[in-house]
């Protein structure tokens, strides 16, 4: 294993475990990071939208890295 495929390998356990949390601080039916934060935000019309927004971004953005790095280890990877 060169050290190109160990750093791909690093990176996508990494976005792995960064995915899974990501994906289950997402609310439910009235349930997640965005009902537990809006005590905590000022009371405007898009309160938790913005956290979900946020949330919404990162997950996107986790799944694509997650999916470039499965590729490329798809490649690269040669067992011995």
């Amino acid at each position: 294993m060169n050290a190109i495929v160990g750093l791909v390998l690093v990176v996508h356990v990494a976005v792995s475990v960064g995915l899974i949390v990501f994906i289950l601080l997402h609310s439910g039916k009235g349930a997640g990071v965005s009902s537990m934060f809006s005590g905590m935000m000022p009371t405007t019309s898009s309160g938790t939208g913005i956290i979900e927004k946020n949330l919404d971004r990162i997950t996107i953005g986790l799944a694509i890295t997650f999916s470039i790095t499965l590729l490329i280890l798809m490649v690269a990877y040669k067992p011995v």
